[in-house]
């Protein structure tokens, strides 16, 4: 397919924190269900959810409590249900949520299943934050819930595209981004959760220039909202759908629940890539030293 409706998913968590792991995951995923069908209804065909999207975004705090929500993936039950969803609707899905391999390793993961129901594989985090945000003790404390991600930067070719994931915190680093260019990515998504502060404008900077640099599309998840009793900040939306030029396709409001429907044109992929000899003129062999430098 040279065209394809993407869709994206930006939603609010309305459960307060205090509430049992099982009631949040309950709700989040009656809701996220509700939310592909109408990205499918719309002519969606890979709909990308938020980061973790079946709960709230706990790394606000240090709690133990949400160890409970890590599932196998893919034999976990939510990979599952959506397996089922993908195949009822033909759409690929790409599901992050919190990855449980073992009896107590844990990984900020994406699955990606292909539109007939297969699971592909899938994407872990690479780049952990661990730092404060809005009032003490909160912030992103995330090393306290997942170890680093180690199965790559892979590129999942799905029924429709290419497709590479890239989870919140990774997108500040242009390594990664440029390896799934290298792979072949035609599209990269990059679920998210964060608030506003010192890097919401960046938030329509650096993808763009990912995706400009690397001649790919980039589509950009972020939930809505504050989330009690934390409130450590306004998860700010404005999922978007940029283009190989670092041209906005299409943006979603601030703080609403929304299902963003946008096109890629693989055209358009190709057409700067010639236009654009960025892969071309690379000189892969004097960057060696890139990876020694500490």
């Amino acid at each position: 397919m040279q065209k394809v409706k993407i869709g994206l998913i930006q939603a609010k968590h309305e459960i307060h924190g205090d509430e049992p792991v099982a009631v949040h995951k309950e709700a989040a995923i009656e809701k996220h269900i509700a939310m592909v069908r109408d990205a499918a209804k719309q002519g969606a065909k890979i709909i990308c959810l938020q980061e973790i999207f079946y709960g709230p975004y706990f790394c606000s705090e240090q709690n133990p409590k949400w160890y409970e929500a890590a599932e196998e993936i893919p034999h976990g039950p939510t990979t599952q249900l959506f397996m089922q969803l993908a195949k009822e609707l033909e759409v690929v899905i790409i599901l992050p949520i919190y990855e449980r391999e073992g009896i107590g390793t844990l990984y900020n993961t994406a699955a990606v299943i292909d539109a007939d129901g297969s699971y592909l594989g899938k994407y872990r985090k690479h780049h952990i934050p661990h730092v404060e945000a809005g009032e003490p003790p909160h912030g992103f404390w995330e090393k306290f819930y997942f170890k680093p991600g180690n199965l790559g930067y892979n590129v999942f070719d799905t029924k429709y595209a290419k497709v590479g994931v890239y989870i919140c915190y990774d997108r500040h680093f242009p390594e990664g981004a440029r390896i799934l260019g290298l792979k072949g990515a035609e599209i990269v998504f990059n679920p998210s959760a964060t608030v506003a502060g010192t890097s919401e404008y960046l938030w329509k900077l650096e993808q763009p220039a990912h995706a400009v640099a690397n001649g790919y599309y980039i589509a950009a998840i972020n939930r809505v909202g504050m989330e009690a009793p934390w409130n450590m900040g306004e998860f700010y939306g404005q999922s978007y759908l940029a283009d190989p030029r670092g041209a906005m396709v299409a943006v979603a409001s601030r703080d609403e629940d929304e299902v963003l429907v946008a096109e890629m044109d693989k055209q358009v992929i190709y057409e700067v890539r010639q236009k654009w000899q960025f892969y071309r003129d690379r000189r892969p062999e004097t960057y060696g030293e890139m990876a020694e430098l500490l």
